[in-house]
């Protein structure tokens, strides 16, 4: 499995080990065949990073499935949502091209940048779902959101610590079947 993903997957402020992509692998190693996990996310990567990256990650891993937590840092910059989508596209198709189911993590802009950008900018997401028939998770951060004080770090960007086992929680849902599928493949 490969998780492509930005700070959010990539412990920024953390203890090495306690992020969702670690307590994921740990998960996955109860799992019957064992699963790995190769988390290949990078803080401060944009949805342009992660495609330029995706072929040699798919040539040099060939994951079974793909998880892409991208797009947030694309926001908070105020990049071009259309190159946004495009990217996510990009991402979504090569690692369907390559054989590997993908699960898409989608993301949410704080209200400050107004109803028309937030709104067009949540919506990237589950289009890119339907169009590569991939899973989809519309909003990572949701069980945490709107508790800023006691989930997130000083920054009000990055969870905590403890918030890492719910971002888990989030995901597993929507990988479970999955990781189901590519076994029975």
């Amino acid at each position: 499995m490969l998780v492509l993903g930005d700070s959010l997957s990539a412990e920024y402020g953390l203890g090495r080990g306690s992020g969702w992509v670690q307590l994921l692998a740990e998960r996955l190693q109860a799992q019957q065949p064992p699963w790995s996990v190769v988390n290949a996310s990078v803080s401060g990567e944009t949805t342009a990073g992660g495609r330029s990256r995706i072929d040699a990650l798919l040539s040099r891993h060939t994951p079974r499935v793909v998880i892409v937590e991208l797009g947030g840092n694309d926001a908070l910059r105020g990049l071009d949502l259309r190159a946004t989508e495009a990217n996510l596209d990009a991402i979504a198709s090569a690692a369907r091209a390559a054989g590997a189911a993908v699960l898409l993590l989608g993301m949410q802009v704080p209200p400050n940048y107004g109803a028309t950008y937030a709104d067009a900018f949540a919506a990237i997401f589950p289009r890119v779902a339907r169009r590569h028939d991939a899973k989809l998770v519309p909003f990572l951060l949701a069980p945490i959101a709107g508790d800023t004080g006691r989930w997130f770090q000083p920054d009000r960007i990055h969870p905590t610590e403890a918030a890492q086992p719910l971002l888990l929680d989030v995901v597993w849902p929507a990988l479970a079947p999955l990781l189901r599928a590519s076994v029975a493949r």
